[in-house]
């Protein structure tokens, strides 16, 4: 499965249909994602969802400079206050 790590996803099924997240990881196991928000989704345990159920915002083709964005895609830990404020920088601009 290729890496989505760093990803802007909006969600398209579930409870948490049209909320945002960041995409931490890949469940190899399970083809999953690992998402979280910081807020309702904590970056310590992370939301896992299947790939068809996110709609993608920002990706690898359509860059989102942050830089606790780039700090995530380089391995770095970040926390959920650093998240929260990507994401809202990411809400504000996609206005």
């Amino acid at each position: 499965m290729f890496d989505y790590t760093g990803w802007i996803v909006r969600s398209t099924a579930g409870r948490d249909q049209g909320d945002i997240f960041c995409v931490m990881g890949v469940d190899r196991e399970q083809n999953r994602l690992l998402l979280a928000d910081g807020k309702h989704r904590k970056v310590a345990r992370p939301k896992h969802k299947k790939l068809g159920h996110v709609e993608v915002l920002a990706d690898h083709l359509h860059m989102y400079d942050h830089p606790a964005i780039e700090k995530l895609k380089q391995g770095q830990a970040l926390t959920d206050k650093e998240l929260r404020r990507a994401l809202a920088a990411f809400r504000a601009k996609e206005v």
